[in-house]
């Protein structure tokens, strides 16, 4: 890819029509981060019936936007992990799916998500709605957690001033203990429920020394295979598998091992097209799965070998190099396609995403695992190339050897010439290079681009070239 000086390895995409957003990036922002690490940390799972108010706790708690939100039951679909401090103490943050109880095949898998969320849980914050009464489902949920033996705190949401207090006495009644008074909304008592939780954690001793983990995104189209993907990695049902496209809203965060290497990875909501997204969760969610590219070092690009590669994949190729992250393109459901449709889809890939001709391409079937081994070798190469550096004495050798051969065009009347070029980073391997005279032009730049790929070893990942002016013949040894 070129730098945005001169830019011509991919084709400028129109700005994605979204609300303002005060919790957004700003526009080609990659924010400065470290390595996540994983240890062993206590777990707190938040759990409740639906729109009671649970990922509003979790993004008080956390003190920002992470969690879907919206007044309409069942918008938390999957459970999401997040780490969380308080006082010096860390912890992980399980928000799980709203619970119903004897509702359709969606609820009874939410259901299921956030008994496995329970099962892992070292203390339980069970949230209701004061503002209404307690219902069947909560006293169901609460016969749940209390045979659990699992610590807990019965949370009594949307209590916004003392008088509202007096309502909730009736919540003794589901056999929790004392109900915990809040308003997550305006923050009211969170930080005295906060300190509560702490008096519950286990003291886990002196973790484990952290182990750095480079981080992946599973980005795609709705309901190409991505959460079945993170579930056969996984080797569990973490997220939810549903032919209803769009079942996974929020990015979803878990750790999976490829090769005996722990990754950190995000199974995002599926990328649509800026027309489609019209309601503020489908915004908030495709502003997650964005940010997830923003802090993922691979992404694994997920396509239905069924159906091709379409525009949406195009434009989201376009998005992955924008961000430099590296890629591995899957082809999924290839067990499902017939050696007519295989020969279309390779077609396609050739066609429609040539600009990324250098990314490893994997077929795959992601529900029976077929090919998956060949994931891990994948992942770990494009990582090493995306860290690649090239001596400078070598890079410019091989620069002037090439305007030799082949000297830029003139342009204007006045021929450009490169005097001396340096890799100014990696991750994604970034080259300047210090010209006189007039504009290399898109063309040489491109050409430049693909004798550093065919010299050097650069698979999956983006190439960025930045250009500079200088006047001075200088170069330097």
């Amino acid at each position: 890819m070129v730098g945005r000086s001169a830019p011509v390895s991919v084709r400028r995409r129109p700005a994605l029509s979204l609300p303002d957003d005060p919790l957004a990036p700003a526009p080609g922002a990659r924010p400065d981060r470290q390595p996540p690490l994983m240890s062993r940390l206590p777990v707190v799972a938040v759990v409740g019936r639906p729109n009671v108010g649970k990922s509003t706790l979790v993004n008080r708690i956390l003190r920002r936007r992470a969690a879907v939100v919206e007044e309409k039951p069942g918008v938390t679909r999957d459970r999401k992990t997040f780490e969380a401090e308080w006082s010096g103490r860390r912890f992980l943050l399980v928000d799980t799916g709203g619970w119903a109880v004897g509702d359709e095949e969606l609820t009874s898998g939410i259901r299921q998500q956030a008994e496995a969320a329970l099962s892992a849980a070292d203390v339980v914050l069970f949230v209701t709605d004061a503002t209404t009464r307690s219902s069947h489902d909560d006293e169901s949920v609460a016969r749940l957690v209390q045979e659990s033996g699992i610590p807990h705190l019965l949370v009594a949401n949307k209590v916004d001033g003392e008088r509202q207090e007096a309502d909730i006495t009736d919540l003794w009644s589901l056999g929790l203990g004392e109900p915990h008074p809040i308003s997550a909304l305006n923050g009211r008592n969170i930080g005295d429920l906060l300190d509560e939780v702490l008096t519950l954690l286990p003291d886990l001793g002196k973790a484990d020394a952290p182990v750095p983990m480079a981080t992946l995104a599973i980005l795609g189209r709705p309901n190409v295979g991505k959460s079945t993907l993170l579930n056969r990695l996984l080797g569990e049902e973490r997220v939810l598998v549903s032919p209803v496209p769009g079942t996974t809203r929020d990015a979803i965060d878990a750790v999976v091992e490829l090769d005996g290497t722990p990754f950190r990875v995000f199974d995002t909501a599926g990328i649509r097209r800026a027309t489609k997204v019209s309601e503020s969760t489908e915004f908030y969610s495709v502003l997650r799965a964005r940010e997830a590219l923003e802090e993922a070092d691979v992404a694994l690009l997920v396509i239905d070998g069924t159906e091709g590669v379409t525009h949406q994949e195009q434009r989201l190729a376009e998005e992955i190099v924008e961000s430099g992250t590296a890629i591995v393109v899957l082809l999924n459901k290839w067990d499902l396609t017939d050696e007519e449709q295989k020969a279309v889809t390779e077609d396609g890939v050739a066609d429609r995403l040539a600009f990324i001709g250098w990314a490893p391409v994997l077929r795959i079937a992601a529900k029976t695992g077929a090919r998956l081994k060949r994931l891990g070798p994948a992942v770990h190469h494009v990582l090493e190339t995306r860290r690649t550096r090239i001596p400078t004495p070598d890079l410019n050798r091989h620069i002037r050897a090439w305007q030799e051969a082949h000297p830029p065009p003139t342009r204007k009347g006045r021929r450009a010439r490169v005097l001396y070029a340096v890799q100014a980073g990696t991750e994604p391997p970034t080259i300047v290079l210090f010209v006189r005279g007039g504009d290399l032009g898109p063309d040489y730049l491109r050409f430049l681009e693909n004798r550093l790929r065919d010299t050097y070893e650069f698979t999956g990942s983006p190439l960025r070239l930045v250009t500079r002016r200088r006047h001075s013949a200088f170069v330097p040894d």
